[in-house]
């Protein structure tokens, strides 16, 4: 049979680790495939670099758009990032009767929506393992290998950059800016790290996994997104002491008024398997009703790492290339007309569990105001640290750093909770307020 023909839109890192896996387990992928799977055409605007990385056997052009009307390629695959041209080319791609399968979890998260729908009306299909986690197939296992379950959350460690520097921070001691600028030396982090310090990545990934997992559309734009980049070197310290770990999660939980979306720092008991996940690796939780807690481990990123889930998403159109399209598993797990449209919840209605540091003046009664504020609120505390009173530049009155944590509460009255202790004259700075899973 002849092979499936593949155009490749973009040879950077993970392009030339796609490249490179196929051709290196070529005769592995054709027996799990049934047929051959091969890159004819290349699309890149460093035409010579694309050459020497894909040899003389390849077309390679410079117009992203010649891969995508060629009549005799049946699978694009877009590598490109971005929202603005990469959307273009993927919809070009589809209206063309072209499968797709992309990397691009900014795009799917943004349009989504958009791009499923018309993939569904031309009887194609979009692929995008490679979107979420890199090499670890967390997308297939949501879609399908736990389709029994009526999943009940996911927490996912899905940015390795982020985890690098909090593990960073954990082992040396040093606050944020100082590991990211090591994390960028090293290559960990990008020049422009926004996407990844701030939650953004990890919020378009979690919302993929969101969609999968409650059969609802993509909605990014209703997610809760909070980075790193206020945390400090104290509240890994004071967390370590009090027997956790922190650790920026992407959430999404299934519960009685609708869905919760969020990605931000969180206290994770340091037992907790996902809690060691140490460096650039990813880990992904998920709580169905049958199975119970599954975790998903690897590296996240990478180019042949993500070049596996790439060529994953291949062997599948290849396999499923002429079936009736009304058989294959559909982009978001559940049938296209029975998808739901189940409100995501501010996050001012989330109910969690919260760790408050307050620096605080050294003086008889404070403790017992603070408390006594977070008691009138209904919020009940589970642990309170006190640390030793110090000098601050040895100047002014003694400081202490007072750490609370708390039982469940919505987030709302925790928000009017903190609003009256900070005005307090007995606390000296803004509060630290990082919220706390058990992920039991």
């Amino acid at each position: 049979m002849k092979p499936i023909q593949v155009g490749l839109l973009g040879i950077g890192t993970v392009g030339s680790g796609t490249f490179n896996v196929l051709q290196r387990n070529q005769e592995e992928i054709r027996r799990r495939a049934g047929r051959g799977i091969a890159i004819t055409m290349v699309a890149d605007l460093d035409v010579e670099r694309a050459r020497a990385a894909v040899g003389p056997d390849v077309t390679v052009v410079n117009d992203a758009r010649q891969v995508v009307a060629n009549p005799e390629i049946d699978i694009v695959v877009e590598l490109i990032g971005g929202y603005g041209i990469a959307k273009q080319l993927v919809l070009e791609a589809i209206e063309a009767g072209k499968h797709v399968v992309t990397a691009n979890k900014a795009l799917l998260a943004v349009h989504g929506t958009e791009i499923f729908a018309a993939a569904q009306r031309k009887g194609v299909m979009v692929a995008f393992e490679a979107a979420v986690a890199g090499g670890i197939p967390i997308i297939k296992s949501l879609r399908e290998g736990l389709t029994a379950n009526r999943i009940e959350w996911i927490a996912g460690i899905i940015n390795g950059t982020t985890n690098f520097i909090l593990s960073e921070m954990r082992d040396k001691g040093l606050d944020f800016d100082v590991v990211l600028k090591e994390a960028q030396r090293l290559g960990y982090a990008e020049a422009d790290p926004t996407f990844d310090i701030e939650g953004v990545d990890a919020a378009h990934k979690i919302t993929l996994m969101s969609a999968i997992a409650y059969g609802v559309p993509v909605q990014f734009d209703r997610a809760y997104v909070e980075g790193i980049t206020k945390l400090g070197a104290a509240d890994i310290r004071y967390a370590e002491q009090l027997g956790y770990r922190i650790k920026l999660l992407g959430i999404t939980k299934r519960v009685a008024a609708g869905i919760e979306l969020r990605v931000h720092p969180s206290l994770v008991p340091a037992k907790r398997l996902i809690a060691n996940v140490e460096g650039a690796m990813n880990a992904v939780m998920v709580q169905g009703d049958a199975v119970g807690t599954t975790l998903y481990y690897g590296k996240g990123a990478g180019s042949e790492p993500t070049a596996s889930a790439v060529v994953a998403d291949l062997v599948d159109i290849a396999r499923l290339h002429t079936a009736d399209p009304e058989h294959r598993v559909p982009h978001l797990a559940f049938q296209p007309d029975e998808m739901s449209d189940v409100s995501v919840l501010p996050m001012s209605e989330v109910v969690t569990s919260y760790y408050l540091r307050l620096r605080v003046a050294d003086q008889n009664g404070v403790l017992a105001k603070v408390t006594g504020l977070l008691a009138a609120a209904g919020i009940g505390i589970d642990a309170v640290l006190q640390r030793e009173s110090e000098d601050v530049g040895g100047e002014g009155a003694p400081q202490t750093d007072l750490i609370i944590l708390t039982h469940d509460t919505r987030e709302g009255t925790m928000d009017a909770a903190i609003a009256q202790m900070q005005v307090l004259p007995t606390v000296l700075a803004p509060i630290v307020r990082i919220r706390k899973e058990e992920l039991a």
